[in-house]
């Protein structure tokens, strides 16, 4: 088998528990064991481990998810540390220590944050250490969610560049219910009729299912990250993955991945704002990569400040790209449609009468 470089291996709620909400020790210890054997052949390997909400409810006697985003959080805290203990102490019959990391999406949208992440987790891999990640469940509001640890983590490999993300779960893959009802092995691209295939999730103790697999799946592969879903049931499924010889479906990363910065702008933002721009300035914008000039700009929506991250939108409403704007909401008021000699007049003692330079605007 090649090693792999880096990987990031996510483990859904119902890999980790029994029916009952228990976490099923058999089947981590089997997982240890096979990044145990990865480790040894050089493979870099991140966790992503849901589990500690449904492991808070199994000790409160809660058959059902709480609605109620405190009684969710109680849940986490009081699940967080048995999860972290278990984890702990299987690794360590194989000599390897754990690090708990635990985030927010504002860990990740704020660019000073996002690279103290990403540093301390390459720092934690120095050490020769397995970073076990999930969501601050405790203290997340809706606001500042990822939503499901799917999405958390297509945006870990997309932060530490890993060669694969593997998605386990109870689904063996991606099936085709509408056709041949077989396990699609290969997908080359993302398209309608693939997400079409994908559903939620009917566990009580978890969230997600094929649905925002699919989603994590094609923010993974356009960081040039290729993705599978399998079982986790499946009897030493990492190293058979890694090998072409496991089951599931594997997506193939798309075309060239966007730069660490590029990728930071158009997938780990949650914009308030959005530029329409005309016809004409689609194309400039997509294909001769151009900036977004205010002469382009035909309206104008939502509030933003100078230097946040905004949507950008073509005349049909479809937003194809986002980017650092250098003028307020309200400012865009005034800028809209101007020319940039208009633009001297209006604000002689900016720098960059650009709306969003081309160096801070990333196609999605």
């Amino acid at each position: 088998m090649r090693a792999a470089k880096r990987i990031v291996v996510k483990l859904g709620t119902g890999v980790l528990t029994s029916d009952k909400g228990e976490l099923d020790r058999s089947r981590i210890s089997g997982v240890c064991s096979q990044i145990a054997t990865l480790r040894k052949l050089g493979t870099e390997v991140f966790v992503v481990s849901s589990g500690a909400v449904g492991l808070g409810m199994a000790s409160l006697g809660l058959s059902k998810r709480p609605k109620e985003i405190s009684k969710k959080q109680a849940c986490a805290s009081i699940g967080q540390s048995k999860l972290m203990q278990v984890w702990q102490e299987e690794f360590k019959h194989f000599g390897i220590t754990v690090g708990q990391v635990l985030l927010t999406h504002d860990d990740l949208r704020v660019r000073s944050r996002y690279l103290g992440v990403q540093e301390t987790l390459h720092q934690l891999i120095s050490y020769q250490t397995i970073p076990i990640i999930n969501e601050n469940d405790t203290v997340s509001a809706a606001e500042i969610k990822f939503g499901d640890n799917d999405t958390l983590s297509a945006m870990v490999a997309s932060l530490v560049e890993a060669d694969h993300l593997i998605i386990l779960s109870t689904a063996p893959g991606l099936i085709d219910m509408k056709g041949t009802g077989k396990i699609i092995p290969i997908i080359e691209k993302i398209t309608a009729e693939i997400e079409a295939m994908a559903g939620g999730t009917t566990n009580e103790r978890a969230v997600g299912g094929m649905t925002s697999k699919i989603s994590a799946a094609k923010l993974a592969t356009r960081a040039g990250c290729g993705v599978f879903i399998a079982s986790g049931e499946e009897k030493n499924v990492l190293p058979r993955l890694l090998s072409g010889q496991g089951p599931g479906s594997f997506f193939v990363p798309s075309g060239i991945p966007l730069d660490a910065k590029k990728r930071w702008l158009a997938y780990f933002q949650r914009p308030t704002g959005t530029l329409t721009v005309h016809a004409n300035a689609v194309g400039p914008l997509s294909d001769q990569g151009r900036s977004l000039l205010a002469v382009g700009i035909t309206n104008s929506s939502g509030v933003f400040a100078e230097g946040d991250v905004v949507n950008i939108a073509d005349h049909k409403g479809h937003v194809f790209a986002r980017g650092t704007t250098h003028y307020s909401s309200n400012d865009m008021r005034l800028v809209m449609g101007k020319k940039e000699n208009e633009l001297k007049a209006l604000f002689p003692k900016k720098k960059r009468l650009e709306v969003v330079h081309r160096n801070e605007l990333a196609l999605l």
